[in-house]
């Protein structure tokens, strides 16, 4: 399993937007192969930043899902709310937790 952190910054006013756009996402995601879950955090000190937390069965899940036409329908759909350009980490879980 994989986690990935997508990092958000939203222009202002356009907060409600992003996170309806997100649960449309997610529940796009629950139907398909390979994804887990992904919750929707927000910056205590930057309301406008936003991180997407997500979990998949594997590195092969989520880029299938990059590459795919939904993917890149929400981001075109999303270019003029998003500032900057968004970024993404993937974490895989330790095999040596604790040593």
């Amino acid at each position: 399993m994989i986690n990935v952190g997508l990092y958000y910054r939203i222009k202002h006013g356009h907060e409600t937007e992003f996170e309806s756009k997100f649960k449309e996402v997610k529940d796009y995601l629950s139907k398909g192969k390979g994804f887990k879950t992904a919750k929707l955090y927000k910056e205590t000190e930057n309301p406008n930043e936003y991180m997407i937390y997500s979990e998949w069965d594997n590195t092969e899940s989520f880029m299938d899902f990059v590459r795919s036409d939904a993917f890149h329908s929400v981001t075109s759909s999303a270019k003029d709310i998003v500032e900057g350009q968004p970024r993404h980490r993937i974490f895989y879980e330790s095999e040596n937790q604790g040593h």
